[in-house]
């Protein structure tokens, strides 16, 4: 592979009026750009069932948002901001939520050079109280403590604030709530929305589903990450974060048979692209869980097909009497990788030198500047909030 990748080589001009701080009120009436066969039409999104054909597969990350931004205050009155990353103690999502006591997030932490290592504050209201300790401040682990004998979820939901992304330039409110999580969204642990699927509705799904188009869903915990603007001109020196994600047999087994299969959003893309080095390891009788490096994919051979891949990953499962494979990613998919796993992404706009429009540039080429010209000059919205497009990969 190449041993620079220049991020001003994906720099577009996005004026802030471009950005919207809060969604349409009806879902699926954004609009949808759509990408086949090297042009660009515009369509609404609530059409997109008249660009699918019967027998394509869907695929939605049905992570949840969660309530992860807390403000916590030191004796001395400065405010000390923790954004939940990842569970440390318990290591998963159920157990971390579940506990009733004490757990150890990863955290990111504002104003963290004001807050001592191993001192306790507090974030106190009138039915609770919730203590954290800073364990460790190069790895931002951070144990959280309380004694209202409820889990830790339910005290995230009185405590926490759902952290929309920055660049809306707004606090959260009420609304967010809502919007800021698809209609299928079951999986609690994300800090970010798979926003792709924010447009789907239920009479859409229904639609789609009249028309012998199938859906399936994965998890992948989206971190923080998503939101880090790229620094380095060199976009390989780029810190990916690690993101845990999960998929059942059958999911995997319905991804094996079908031929055109469409992601539901990046976060839905990096997972399947993942799953095949997975396949790899397995086939070099390595034993999950992996953690997919970030430029594992440019390192490996790619001898198997990808259903053959998946397949290993069934058969793992099905050797060891598991309904549910987990593991976690770093993977940075870049303009010159070789998409594997589907025929088309649905997706957002994504901001200009991010590593979410090299993805995209992966699934298109070059052609991602004609796509994004096309959506500025037809006044689309873009980032979270935003409008949509369906891009196909041509044979």
């Amino acid at each position: 592979m190449k041993q620079e990748l220049k991020k001003s080589d994906y720099y577009y001009e996005l004026p802030q009026e471009k950005i919207p701080k809060y969604p349409l009120k009806e879902r699926d009436g954004s609009k949808l750009l759509v990408y086949k066969n090297g042009i660009s039409q515009i369509s609404e999104f609530r059409e997109l069932n008249l660009e699918l054909e019967e027998g394509d597969l869907l695929i939605f990350n049905n992570a949840k948002v969660i309530p992860a931004r807390m403000h916590f205050k030191r004796k001395t009155g400065a405010t000390i901001e923790i954004l939940l990353l990842q569970p440390q103690e318990p290591p998963n999502y159920e157990e971390v939520f579940s506990a009733k006591s004490s757990v150890v997030w990863e955290c990111i932490i504002g104003n963290s050079k004001k807050w001592k290592e191993n001192e306790i504050i507090h974030l106190k209201g009138d039915d609770f109280s919730l203590s954290a300790e800073l364990l460790d401040r190069q790895n931002k682990r951070v144990r959280f403590s309380w004694d209202m004998g409820s889990n830790f979820l339910s005290i995230l939901d009185k405590v926490g604030q759902l952290p929309i992304p920055p660049y809306l330039q707004r606090d959260t409110e009420d609304s967010d709530y809502l919007q800021y999580q698809t209609i299928y969204a079951s999986r609690e642990g994300s800090v970010a929305a798979p926003t792709a699927g924010l447009h789907f509705t239920n009479p859409l799904m229904d639609q789609l589903a009249i028309q012998g188009i199938k859906d399936t869903e994965l998890t992948l915990h989206v971190g923080a990450g998503t939101f880090l603007p790229v620094k380095h001109e060199n976009a390989l020196e780029h810190p990916m974060h690690n993101e845990i994600f999960s998929i059942g047999i059958e999911s995997l087994m319905q991804i094996i048979d079908t031929e055109r299969r469409i992601s539901v959003g990046t976060t839905s893309l990096r997972v399947l692209e993942s799953l095949y080095y997975c396949g790899l390891r397995l086939h070099k009788r390595e034993r999950p869980p992996f953690c997919i490096q970030k430029l594992e994919p440019y390192e490996s051979d790619h001898s198997l097909s990808y259903e053959e891949s998946l397949q290993l990953i069934v058969n793992h499962l099905k050797a060891n009497g598991l309904d549910v494979f987990h593991s976690s990613t770093e993977i940075m998919i870049l303009p010159d990788y070789k998409i594997k796993s589907i025929k088309g992404l649905i997706t957002n706009f994504h901001l200009p030198e991010s590593t979410l429009l090299m993805l995209v540039a992966a699934v298109v080429g070059e052609s991602w500047k004609a796509i994004y010209q096309t959506a500025l000059d037809n006044d689309f919205r873009f980032l979270s909030y935003g409008d949509s497009s369906l891009l196909m990969i041509e044979d």
